[in-house]
């Protein structure tokens, strides 16, 4: 089996000034895809862009446009972006960074925000994803940064376009609340995964159903539990900077729906320490399987060698070459000798059953 490698994100970025765009993912080879949805209480329209110049048109409209961008690699067409919309050279430093921890940053006209979506591959290992989403909160408008296509956004999409809910008739902070509460909204659904898993694998230890590889998957557990904690907990900061914020571009009105996310947030974040302790455990069952397992085994080797240590003292005695022993000449001494050592056979099986040790 090959060897593992890490990716050392933070190399990528040694000795350069700060400000300076670099890409540190792995997906160099994504398309650029950028889609606008501009919208007010009387229409919504939705539109795939072929350049980054065709959204230059939004910034000054007097609806609500979210503009979505797929392909961090893209780091020139994300650097013309930030300019038109006046970006600091740092936040787009950070959006193409994707090593960010969740935080949230006020440049005055606009807020710059970073989370971590997360979600489970569609595969058999059924391995978390996490992946950095960036956000833009301007006065009418909402620029989201992603490294690839696919994402949790589409029940949005939806409620936009049918005009379902207040979406359609709130302003672009509210946006970003709906953007954020379906990203927190999926945190459920993985945790959901997380716990099956976890319960499958106390399962497997009682029921015995372990192998050499059970320890190496506990320990994998814990780490990918350990990599959620890492990316959720830090948006609880978020979210109080959020309901303590002045900045005129978050509406108190909106500020309410934010405290609704952090109470989920919590509920989140307590399913998280709840299954961190569990994983913790998972290993120390699993060493007492193996060491019971382990005792079954001494147990019925120690039974078969008591058993056979009387055996083997009457069939040591009786193969001496001494020409004297009496019971040499005995006509029926061999079958003597087999009786006793069947009946002490059977005595000892009786004795240890009684003494409930088989």
């Amino acid at each position: 089996m090959a060897k593992k490698t890490r990716t050392k994100h933070s190399k990528k970025k040694l000795g350069q000034a700060p400000g300076s765009a670099i890409y540190t993912g792995e997906r160099t080879k994504e398309k650029l895809f950028i889609e606008a949805f501009d919208y007010n209480t009387t229409h919504c329209t939705v539109k795939e862009l072929k350049s980054v110049e065709e959204s230059y048109n939004f910034k000054n409209s007097d609806s609500v446009t979210w503009v979505n961008l797929n392909g961090l690699n893209h780091v020139n067409a994300i650097e013309s972006l930030g300019n038109h919309f006046n970006l600091h050279p740092l936040v787009v430093e950070d959006i193409v960074s994707i090593s960010q921890r969740p935080k949230l940053d006020d440049y005055g006209e606009y807020l710059f925000v970073v989370l971590k979506m997360l979600y489970y591959k569609d595969d058999d290992e059924e391995n978390i994803i996490s992946e950095q989403v960036s956000f833009v909160l301007g006065k009418n408008y909402v620029l989201t940064f992603q490294e690839s296509e696919g994402d949790v956004f589409d029940a949005v999409r939806a409620r936009i376009i049918a005009g379902r809910g207040r979406a359609r008739s709130l302003g672009s902070d509210y946006l970003l609340y709906i953007l954020i509460d379906a990203i927190v909204d999926h945190y459920f659904s993985v945790i959901e995964l997380l716990g099956d898993k976890v319960e499958d694998f106390e399962n497997a230890i009682f029921s015995g159903n372990v192998d050499d590889q059970t320890s190496k998957k506990i320990r994998d557990l814990k780490h990918e539990i350990l990599r959620m904690r890492r990316s959720i907990f830090p948006l609880r900061e978020i979210l109080i900077k959020i309901d303590k914020n002045e900045n005129p571009l978050i509406e108190e009105k909106t500020v309410t729906f934010f405290r609704d996310i952090y109470d989920h947030l919590i509920q989140v974040s307590e399913s998280i320490d709840i299954y961190r302790e569990m994983a913790s455990s998972l290993m120390d069952m699993y060493m007492t399987a193996i060491s019971n397992k382990m005792n079954e085994v001494m147990k019925v080797l120690t039974i078969m060698a008591s058993i056979f240590i009387p055996l083997t003292f009457i069939a040591g005695i009786y193969g001496m070459n001494f020409e004297y022993m009496p019971e040499l000449k005995y006509k029926y001494g061999y079958v003597v000798v087999w009786g006793v050592m069947i009946v002490m056979f059977l005595g000892m099986l009786y004795y240890f059953k009684r003494k409930k040790w088989l």
